[in-house]
């Protein structure tokens, strides 16, 4: 049960370069101008937007992705900056491309936004000294959990991905990693 005035965010934080416009799993673009038919899970038609996909990728000067050896860096970082700002975590993940955050915040989307920013800019100066720049994509949408079914859906879902040799801790890990 999360605090009053608050409620549980499902964070996806991305790599620049690892979902672009014209993505055969499905995209749109801001304040959907152009979007696919279709999404990860119910995948557009083949070749849709394949030329806009081609393009983007051709303008895009490297994909980020970042090095196994970082994943638990990333992590920590991600886990350190919800416990210097007192808010609960209970799953973090992270992976080449990709970072999920099981996290209570102000049951305000904007507030969840500018958190994910704030988590981003923390893991990005983590690894700075080994990955200088920006890794993360810009945006990005804070999906609010619903409710408990929900909540637990989630965290099953950040803990699979163990199976994809990400980097995954939970709650009962405390703030260390042993």
């Amino acid at each position: 049960m999360p605090r009053w005035g608050c409620c549980w965010w499902h964070l996806v934080l991305h790599t620049k370069g690892s979902w672009l416009h014209g993505d055969p799993r499905g995209f749109r673009t801001r304040d959907h101008r152009i979007h696919s038919s279709g999404d990860y899970r119910d995948p557009p038609p083949e070749g849709e937007h394949h030329g806009l996909h081609c393009y983007q990728r051709d303008q895009l000067k490297q994909a980020i992705v970042i090095p196994e050896s970082l994943f638990e860096i990333v992590g920590m970082a991600v886990v350190k900056k919800c416990g210097k700002s007192d808010t609960p975590v209970l799953a973090v993940s992270v992976g080449a491309t990709h970072a999920h955050v099981l996290v209570e915040l102000r049951n305000d989307y904007e507030w969840a936004k500018e958190y994910t920013r704030r988590l981003k800019v923390a893991s990005s100066h983590a690894i700075r000294g080994r990955m200088p720049g920006n890794i993360w994509a810009r945006g990005g949408k804070p999906i609010a959990v619903r409710d408990r079914a929900h909540q637990l859906r989630v965290y099953r879902y950040i803990l699979e991905h163990t199976r994809h040799g990400d980097w995954v801790w939970d709650f009962r890990q405390g703030d260390s990693v042993g």
